[in-house]
């Protein structure tokens, strides 16, 4: 067995995302994660029930696609391929009209078998007491009917028997067949002309158990597409034609069609085809299915454009960046697909006790069976407890407790502009006590201006920015993006960068000429040992609440350039909530103190811990963290990456880097702070949620199962196999409609 780690599943691994079908319930789907888990190979399997699919981690040294597959159809399932969100409308509709032509037969069944009892009309021809025999076949006839029609049931019950891994359909399977057997005993002795026996037939309770378990299916499954609708419209919201640009001459094209660099055009009304970079032209466009933002957004020359994204007024032409599954939406979708497939703790907990509970209602029908017998009963009311003892206590309320609140939750994140990456966090979230930020990017727009320069060298200000700006350009720090931007405001040419190294916490070197350029704060002034001959003019700077940028040519200070940033709109606000709710605030930033303890004041922050390292962010969080503390860490940058990796919630705003939103758990696609105040409302509601699911799946199994035993027959009180399935069926949809309750959660 492998040891599963985070850096293995990331650098070593492949991962695939099967579809599969045949899964009913929590019990087959942790029965297929422990033998897929079991296989050699598999690094890590898991399974979402509600999702239909199967997120595999596995080393593709050992296996490929097709022995994964293999692996799935021994375990008694049955792999779709590689999952996405096929249109599932036709296959519903099919359903739809089996359930109406079944409900028709439910119909006539019951009234053939239980209408004499209730003095109901019946024919002669099939009344029981003068036609016994074509009475015994018209309900054998109509039971093998229903035996068709849930014919999936029956064979995934079987199969995870035999697999040792019985679940709800192995329950439903034994059941029924001890049903059927007993009544074909009957119908045998009808025709050996035991007539009496036509009062014992149970063809009717194994037609209409499974006739039950397909209704509750049936709505269960549109409750599921439900839950995918979020997904289904990132999907479908990319056109599937685009403009393209070939020697000045425009051509249709399909979205396969288009290659990295091709130049598209996007008209008023028109849908942006790929990510990609403005290169003509500015348009307002409509961004709301990442963003959540109702607002148009001004994007010009040089801004990048998300495949999806709505043109409302101008006319663009943009360089295509990013393609296929590389775009913006396409890592959306997959994001959402792998978090519905991890699992919260709570959730584990309700998947070990379903992993148990089946083999032991098994245990107890066999048990209940033999008393009776012992006790002398008939035996046909011996086999009607044990089928309503294994029909009432199939877990389905159980296994849709958890996920389905899960996926509904995830997707009310989405439309609130949060992408949550793993199911845990909904349940963590709502224990967070530390919030911890990081500053530039973060609680600032990241957009920084030049505000001061001390220039100490021969060059002018302009010169200097030039060389700061081209080396600067190959940075991905906001700092970098105010001497680019002053740069092209001034139309300078860039200059040549021989060679470029980035000192993670400190800053950059780069040679220009035969001089070596190092940029960076104060500690790479002392990392390198230079000489600083103005520290007057550096407490100037930092008393006006600039960030200070050390400019070091040949290992001699030859300028200080102070930039500052502009606070995010809403930042004050949201920490005061945070104060309000008692949770702790700190700001972690590599700036120096007196910078960030003015931000802090400004906005309220309660703890400021300074000229910290990528390194030493990340022990802080451990420290926190070993202090008991739930800790979410809000970064943007690539020295925040190892501190949102060590958070017990890491998160990133939209406009970080590639690392930093990799390392996260949660991504504020709006970038807007007021975010996490929602995540933490959404994982309360959603654990709430879940608590309320998994108190009635249990209070319902302990009330019935009991009842099924025959507990209250003194006082009157039984239940036969049909109203069991029954009860069955009303459980699971009360765990369904509560759980889509959350659908209407407005923050």
């Amino acid at each position: 067995m492998y040891q599963r780690t985070k850096c293995e599943r990331n650098n070593k691994m492949k991962n695939i995302i099967l579809g599969i079908e045949g899964m009913t319930c929590s019990a087959c789907s942790n029965g297929l994660e422990k033998y897929l888990n079991k296989q050699n190979g598999i690094i890590e399997a898991s399974v979402n029930l509600v999702m239909a699919n199967a997120t595999i981690y596995y080393d593709e040294n050992i296996l490929n696609q097709e022995k994964i597959e293999k692996y799935v159809k021994q375990a008694g399932f049955k792999s779709t391929g590689i999952f996405k969100e096929f249109k599932i409308e036709n296959k519903n509709k099919t359903e739809k009209i089996k359930f109406i032509v079944f409900t028709i037969l439910a119909i006539i069944l019951m009234y053939i078998s239980m209408g004499h009892m209730i003095n109901l009309p019946t024919i002669n021809l099939l009344d029981p007491h003068n036609n016994p025999i074509n009475y015994a076949i018209t309900l054998f006839i109509l039971t093998i009917a229903f035996l068709v029609y849930g014919y999936d049931i029956l064979k995934n019950g079987f199969k995870n028997l035999i697999h040792l891994i019985p679940n709800m359909d192995t329950l439903v399977t034994i059941g029924v067949l001890s049903s059927l057997a007993y009544s074909v005993y009957g119908m045998y002795e009808i025709f050996n002309g035991n007539h009496h026996f036509v009062m014992n037939l149970y063809f009717e309770s194994a037609a209409i158990i499974i006739y039950f378990i397909k209704l509750g299916r049936y709505i269960d499954g549109i409750s599921k597409d439900k839950t995918r609708e979020a997904i289904k419209k990132l999907v479908e919201i990319t056109p599937s034609m685009a403009t393209i640009e070939i020697d000045g001459e425009q051509k249709q094209v399909t979205l396969d069609e288009i290659k990295k660099g091709n130049i598209l055009i996007a008209k008023p009304g028109e849908k942006i085809a790929v990510d990609g970079e403005i290169i003509e032209g500015k348009a307002h466009l409509d961004e709301s299915f990442i963003t959540g933002e109702s607002k148009p957004v001004n994007r010009e020359i040089g801004e990048k454009v998300i495949a999806g994204s709505l043109n409302y007024d101008g006319f663009i032409k943009y360089k295509a960046e990013k393609i296929g599954k590389e775009s913006t939406i396409s890592e959306i979708v997959r994001l959402v697909i792998e978090a519905s497939n991890t699992k919260a703790p709570i959730a584990k907990i309700a998947d070990k006790i379903s992993g148990y509970f089946v083999p032991v209602v098994i245990l107890i029908a066999i048990i209940t069976f033999i008393i009776y017998l012992i006790l002398g009963y008939d035996i046909s009311v011996a086999i009607s407890t044990f089928v309503t003892i294994l029909v009432v206590a199939c877990p389905c309320s159980l296994g849709l407790a958890t996920p389905l609140a899960i996926v509904v939750s995830e997707g009310v994140c989405l439309n609130n502009g949060i992408l949550v990456k793993k199911s845990e966090v909904l349940e963590n979230a709502s224990k967070t006590n530390t919030i911890v930020f990081d500053k530039t990017g973060t609680l600032t727009y990241g957009k920084l201006k030049i505000s001061k320069i001390y220039n100490y060298s021969e060059l002018d200000n302009d010169q200097l920015i030039q060389i700061v700006g081209s080396i600067e350009e190959k940075s991905t720090h906001p700092i970098g993006k105010a001497f680019t931007d002053y740069i092209e405001a001034k139309k300078q040419e860039k200059i040549e960068v021989k060679t470029f190294e980035n000192v993670a916490g400190y800053g950059i070197i780069g040679t220009i000429e035969n001089d070596e350029i190092i940029l960076g704060n104060r500690k790479i002034v002392e990392k390198y040992n230079i000489q600083n001959e103005h520290i007057e003019d550096e407490n100037r700077l930092t008393l006006d609440g600039n960030s200070i940028i050390y400019v070091i040519r040949n290992k001699k200070i030859i300028a200080l350039i102070g930039v500052n940033d502009i606070v995010r709109e809403n930042a004050k606000e949201v920490i005061e909530k945070m104060n309000n709710k008692n949770i702790q605030t700190i700001m972690l930033t590599g700036d120096n103190n007196q910078t960030a303890e003015k931000i802090a004041s400004e906005l309220g922050i309660t703890k400021v811990i300074s000229n910290v390292l990528p390194v030493q962010k990340a022990e802080i969080i451990e420290n926190l963290q070993q202090e008991k503390k739930m800790v979410m860490m809000c970064g943007d940058g690539i020295n925040d990456s190892l501190a949102i990796t060590k958070a017990n919630i890491g998160v990133s705003v939209k406009s970080g880097t590639d690392i930093a939103m990799d390392s996260a758990d949660v991504i504020l696609t709006k970038n807007d702070l007021n975010s996490i105040l929602k995540l933490i409302e959404i994982s309360k509601r959603t654990i709430r949620n879940i608590k309320q699911n998994l108190f009635w799946a249990f209070f319902y199994n302990i009330l019935m199962i009991p009842i099924a035993i025959g507990i209250l027959k003194p006082i009157g009180i039984s239940i036969n196999p049909m109203w069991a399935s029954l009860a069955m069926v009303v459980s699971s949809l009360t765990v369904t409609l509560n759980a889509l309750r959350l659908k209407k959660f407005k923050i």
